[in-house]
């Protein structure tokens, strides 16, 4: 993945709106499958087994549900990786990512790639080696990283410094073990940590681009002589949201800078703690816009449903995610999009006009609405 190509004239950009329309792969994590509790409350409904998780895979797949996204060592690991694989071949489902869990267990309590106790550090730099190594096992498009347990508290005396390069230093050195296999950072400015390195999208740009620069393996710099990423981002709408940043924007950094890999869909009130919410129950309107900004620069990749469904069942909630999802993408691609590139590039001219527009195309009748406004 090389810097986007960014077209630059009005006629560029309808004629890519109007030419491109997104491939809409969903893939689902297999950790809120089954009951979960947490601190508040004990585990809602049934604890299920891999099998019967994968089961309920199978009659979502009719419905679109293509991927299947799970965390080393506790949900897939070598005991199991067959079943997977069979399950797989069976199916013409696919394994997207597996993520190393770095954030669970004890020995990781003061960090994992950053952590200052050299034997915890260690232990992460392995388990990211062996899950990069079963991602090439699988053949799959990278590995989804997310450093949920590397930060702090107490901001007072903290080399943040020598801790962000521990951590970028510990991701090269095992992706220089297993070379040719990417990884997508996915940032979150905090939870459970007080605060999260690498919390936001220009954070995850940046710690992308340093690892990229620490790496030594000849067949990694080969890779990145060409131009192409091997470490990129998986940007959660939640986590997004939850740093206050816009989303369409936030998305369109990685899409710049060819580093947009992956992306997990849920929704979440500004600046809250992490709720995983259902697309589209809260701001709708912000996952419209970055399907539009997705659209607009030709996003190709898989579409990841991470919600915590505690009060439904899970199948209705995977449907309610990707119903809401191609509601969505109807809803845009019948838009007008040289009136929408025109209000973008000539403002003057046509001020008040896209608001107008979006009202009407998220009304159900537009006979009771006022005329569309003429041009200026």
């Amino acid at each position: 993945m090389s810097f986007a190509k960014i077209p630059h004239t009005v006629q560029e950009l309808v004629g890519s709106l109007k030419n491109t329309q997104l491939k809409l792969k969903f893939s689902a994590g297999i950790w809120f499958f089954t009951g979960g509790g947490n601190r508040f409350h004990s585990i809602y409904g049934e604890e299920l087994s891999i099998e019967a998780r994968l089961e309920k895979y199978l009659k979502l797949k009719p419905y679109g549900l293509e991927g299947i996204e799970a965390h080393y060592p506790n949900e897939i690991n070598e005991e199991n990786m067959q079943l997977y694989k069979d399950f797989c071949k069976s199916t013409g489902m696919k394994l997207v990512t597996i993520v190393p869990n770095l954030f669970y267990e004890e020995q990781f309590k003061y960090g994992s790639l950053s952590s200052p106790i050299e034997a915890a550090r260690d232990a992460a730099i392995a388990r990211v080696k062996e899950t990069l190594e079963l991602n090439k096992d699988f053949g799959t498009e990278f590995m989804v990283l997310w450093p949920g347990i590397d930060g702090y508290e107490n901001n007072f005396g903290v080399d943040f410094i020598e801790m962000r390069y521990r951590f970028a230093k510990g991701l090269a050195a095992a992706m220089d073990q297993v070379p040719g296999v990417k990884a997508a950072i996915e940032p979150k400015p905090y939870e459970p940590r007080g605060r999260i390195i690498y919390g936001t999208t220009p954070e995850g740009i940046l710690l992308s681009e340093k690892v990229e620069k620490l790496m030594e393996n000849p067949v990694n710099r080969e890779i990145l002589s060409k131009g192409e990423s091997l470490v990129g981002l998986n940007p959660e709408i939640g986590h997004v949201l939850m740093g206050y940043e816009d989303l369409p924007y936030a998305l369109s950094l990685p899409l710049e800078y060819g580093k947009l890999m992956h992306t997990h869909w849920n929704s979440q009130p500004l600046g809250n703690y992490d709720q995983d919410l259902n697309v589209g129950v809260i701001a709708p309107e912000q996952a419209e816009a970055a399907l539009y900004t997705l659209k607009m620069y030709q996003y190709d990749g898989w579409f990841g449903i991470d919600i915590n469904p505690e009060r439904m069942p899970v199948e209705r909630a995977i449907l309610n995610n990707i119903d809401a999802i191609k509601a969505m993408n109807d809803r845009i691609n019948n838009l007008d999009h040289e009136l929408i590139m025109n209000c973008a590039q000539n403002p003057d001219e046509y001020a008040g006009y896209l608001e107008a527009l979006l009202i009407r195309a998220r009304a159900s009748r537009t006979d009771n609405l006022s005329p569309f406004p003429k041009k200026i």
